[in-house]
């Protein structure tokens, strides 16, 4: 029989006796042909491998920033600014290899950077780092192109004092300042930002922590609430809060901040209670995260410091957020959960990526390592995490038949097979690993294996037999080869015992 339910995604409850289902490195896909094998309307695709591109300064990197091409510009620049401890590098790209140089220093050495870039002259970029702010300018002198990385004062500029964010949008930089309901708005086309041009998020008395331009929209979020603004070209200041755009929804992590495909997505709190995952499209948040991902959050030590991105890759968009204790990816395509997670001597842990940005002049993600100063290539095609293996699992709903016995005579995995690695190396001969509980998922069997086949052996069965008798079985899959691993679904062979 079809084992319904087993490609699903990760909801792991407090109580596993209800429901403990696990999906880690592994992604459902609608199999949108809709005549996919046994009809099942879904299949598991791996998540992503790691391959370091470079290792810049001791960590840990505090930004990783794509410039903006200047318009100006026959031939884009390429260049790519990271912030590693408290040195600035910038990085090129010269066709064959990167170059890398740093530029400056910041005068702190930890806590987030942001940056953002205009289209001034050959490209201004402008950095904050919740104390002061710093200039990279590149410009014409007596027809020379200089470039420079200071303080804004070293330019005779005056700062957003302990700026914490700032965006570029419809020509204008614009702050929001640490522990205050204030945001900063630039002269028009220019760095140089008045000190009374500036506006109070003034919805509730609370203070901004964050902010994201999401098409021509400017959104703050606040400790307890959310303001949307608009440009309407005001002379005195460009910026009004639209009507109705006041959102009894805030945020508690500033950094799980982020937008993709019209979505702003991020870790919320209000005047009730906090934890829940929202995104937003217009004025409406909705709520997007799972019991089961809210029970866990509640569990998390310091939850104010989750981290986030998102990225698009193989026509999935996915926003991934990053806490202490475990990385989580929610899918758009399918609105399920999934979790992502590095192996450590055998331990799962959060994700090493900290942020991932898209490089387009190679078409490549960068992902920065969230404790030393590597940067990787994101890459569906890599089946390490920079070397060390992935482990991939699910973890399948409970199996019972109103609590009667059940004879388990065999489950065998619905993969792509003959996918081992070709000489003696680990994967030449790649194995699932299996496990069950006959106590509702609170201890496991020892491991049993099953081949996915050597390269090219691709009628091999993955399949286990004699599985023994339970009122309430679950299963625990696993495949820790740097295999590619493509899988279909499951199949059961059962039978039905005495009460």
């Amino acid at each position: 029989m079809n084992f319904k339910g087993f490609i699903g995604p990760s909801y792991k409850l407090d109580s596993v006796n209800v429901d403990c289902q696990r999906c880690v490195n592994l992604y459902p896909e609608i199999i949108e042909s809709g005549t996919g094998k046994e009809s099942e309307v879904a299949y598991y695709r791996t998540t992503p491998g790691l391959e370091e591109l470079m290792d810049i300064g001791e960590g840990p990197l505090r930004l990783v920033h794509v410039d903006s091409p200047p318009k100006s510009i026959a031939n884009p620049t390429n260049r790519t600014f990271v912030v590693s401890g408290s040195e600035v590098y910038k990085c090129i790209w010269n066709g064959t290899a990167w170059d890398v140089t740093k530029i400056g220093d910041l005068e702190t050495s930890s806590g987030p950077v942001s940056a953002a870039s205009s289209q001034i002259d050959l490209g201004v970029t402008v950095f904050v780092d919740g104390v002061h702010s710093y200039l990279y300018w590149k410009y014409i002198d007596d027809g020379l192109p200089v470039e420079n990385f200071d303080l804004f004062s070293v330019f005779g500029y005056v700062e957003v004092e302990n700026a914490i964010q700032v965006i570029w949008l419809d020509g204008y930089f614009i702050y929001i300042q640490a522990n205050s309901g204030s945001f900063f708005v630039s002269d028009w086309n220019s760095f140089n930002v008045d000190p009374l041009s500036f506006a109070v998020s003034e919805g509730d008395p609370d203070k901004v922590v964050a902010e994201i331009a999401n098409y021509r929209d400017l959104i703050m979020f606040n400790e307890r609430s959310t303001e949307v603004y608009v440009n309407t070209g005001n002379a005195d200041f460009p910026y009004d809060r639209v009507q109705g755009g006041f959102i009894e929804t805030g945020c508690l992590a500033s950094q799980s901040v982020a937008k993709i495909d019209g979505y702003v997505f991020w870790l919320g709190r209000d005047q009730f209670g906090q934890g829940k995952i929202y995104a937003i499209q217009g004025l409406s948040p909705q709520r997007i995260s799972t019991h089961a991902i809210e029970q866990a959050i509640r569990k998390y030590a310091n939850p104010q410091k989750a981290t986030a991105y998102t990225y698009q890759q193989d026509g999935h968009s996915f926003y991934v957020i990053n806490f202490a204790e475990a990385t989580w990816c929610y899918d758009l395509s399918t609105r399920l959960w999934h979790e992502r997670a590095y192996t450590n001597n055998g331990q799962l842990q959060r994700h090493r990526a900290e942020s991932v940005v898209f490089f387009p002049y190679l078409n490549l993600h960068f992902a920065s390592d969230y404790e030393s100063g590597q940067i990787y290539k994101l890459d569906p095609n890599v089946l390490t995490d920079d070397g060390q293996c992935i482990t991939r699992m699910r973890i399948a709903p409970h199996i019972s038949n109103s609590l009667k016995n059940v004879f388990y005579n065999s489950l065998q995995i619905d993969m792509e097979t003959g996918v081992g690695l070709n000489g003696i190396v680990q994967g030449h001969d790649p194995k699932v690993i299996l496990q069950w509980s006959d106590d509702g998922g609170h201890t496991w069997s020892k491991e049993k294996y099953a081949s996915i086949g050597k390269l090219g052996n691709y009628k091999t069965r993955a399949i286990f037999r004699r599985l023994g008798m339970a009122r309430d079985l679950v299963f625990k899959m696993k495949i820790t080869d740097p295999v590619k691993v493509n899988i279909t679904g499951a199949q059961l062979e059962l039978e039905r015992g005495a009460s």
